[in-house]
């Protein structure tokens, strides 16, 4: 029986694709259109955890994980299921509730990923950063950026909650994540007789810009570490008595020069008017929402998500996002927008109109 010349090359090529897959060699042509895709194809997915179910767990996390048997923090990360048990809220951004009890103190250490914290809720606690101990209060953003030695202590008789964002999975990506204890396990960095150093430094100047942050780029954090949520809710205030738009954006910067507060995070502050709804917008890159005031809903994709008070969600790259409140209500904002901008890749479209709902999703 003889071979046609088709079958013939069926096999020698079934013995190509296996002789390259015993060297450990790909041929692209058989997987260009899962690489090279027409628009981002995030693993995340939409998701939303709320306050309702996270702060229940915390407290019972303080009361049964001391931090010397629950390791250096007591934290709750932000697991997407769409990241296969990755304890990531998005492919970039690590998102969190951190908790700390009264009287406690979570020691010192360092790392390559930067962090910032956004405190949602308690009083008497500081994050000693670099040897600044940082007062903080609900609605302030504390930075911690690559590398710097950081402690928190509780020096009141209540418990405190905060956001954590980091850009840990990024630099995880990158194969570049250090991590150091302090020198001493288990201690902390000495107290300064000051606090709140760096903002004595750095008087009330450009601390924000409306909108977003589209020019500067600079390798440098910004050498203020903490921004009080009363000069925030105060400019919050001001751009909305001199505009009538639905959403006012505000996006905290270094003031030295105008960038980022770090090189591979944003942050910012997003205030939804009484009755407003803003128009849906695509974005590239990963986004962490943390409620701070009011109720409201945000459409991601076409499913809605309705968020209070500490409610935490993420819109994954390229996702349509478009927020409503029939209350004044301000989130919080962490992305990754200063890396894509970096790189050239940050793009932004906005839809012609709002989103047809096709879903309520519905908190675990």
């Amino acid at each position: 029986m003889t071979t046609s010349p088709e079958t013939r090359t069926d096999l020698e090529l079934e013995a190509l694709y296996r002789d390259l897959a015993a060297v450990d060699l790909k041929p692209l042509w058989t997987i260009t259109e899962q690489l090279l895709t027409p628009t981002p194809q995030p693993k995340a997915i939409p998701w939303l955890w709320s306050a309702a179910t996270m702060k229940p767990l915390a407290r019972r996390a303080i009361q049964l994980v001391p931090v010397e048997r629950g390791g250096e923090r007591r934290v709750l990360s932000l697991q997407n299921p769409g990241l296969g048990g990755r304890p990531y809220a998005a492919g970039t951004l690590w998102g969190a509730l951190q908790c700390l009890g009264p009287r406690e103190t979570a020691p010192a250490h360092r790392h390559t990923p930067g962090a910032i914290r956004w405190v949602l809720e308690g009083e008497g606690v500081w994050t000693t950063v670099d040897g600044d101990a940082c007062d903080m209060h609900p609605g302030d953003l504390v930075l911690t950026p690559s590398w710097n030695w950081h402690d928190h202590v509780n020096g009141g008789d209540s418990e405190m909650f905060w956001f954590d964002g980091l850009d840990l999975p990024m630099v995880e990506a990158l194969d570049a994540v250090f991590f150091e204890q302090y020198p001493g396990l288990g201690e902390n960095q000495p107290q300064p007789a000051e606090h709140n150093l760096s903002e004595r430094a750095h008087p009330p100047g450009t601390r924000y810009v409306q909108g977003a942050v589209d020019g500067a780029l600079t390798p440098a954090p910004s050498p203020l570490l903490i921004y009080r949520w009363a000069d925030t809710a105060a400019e919050l205030d001001a751009l909305a008595a001199g505009s009538d738009e639905p959403l006012i954006a505000l996006e905290y910067v270094n003031p030295t020069t105008g960038a980022s507060v770090l090189p591979t995070l944003a942050c910012s502050v997003l205030r939804v008017r009484a009755g407003g709804r803003s128009r849906p917008v695509r974005r590239s890159g990963n986004a962490v929402y943390v409620a701070f005031q009011g109720h409201g809903s945000t459409v991601i994709d076409g499913q809605r998500f309705d968020w209070g008070p500490g409610d935490m969600f993420v819109a994954p790259s390229w996702s349509a996002v478009e927020h409503a409140a029939d209350e004044q209500a301000d989130l919080f904002l962490l992305t990754d927008a200063p890396v894509l901008r970096a790189l050239g890749v940050h793009r932004e479209q906005v839809l012609p109109g709002p989103q047809p709902v096709t879903g309520t999703f519905t908190p675990r």
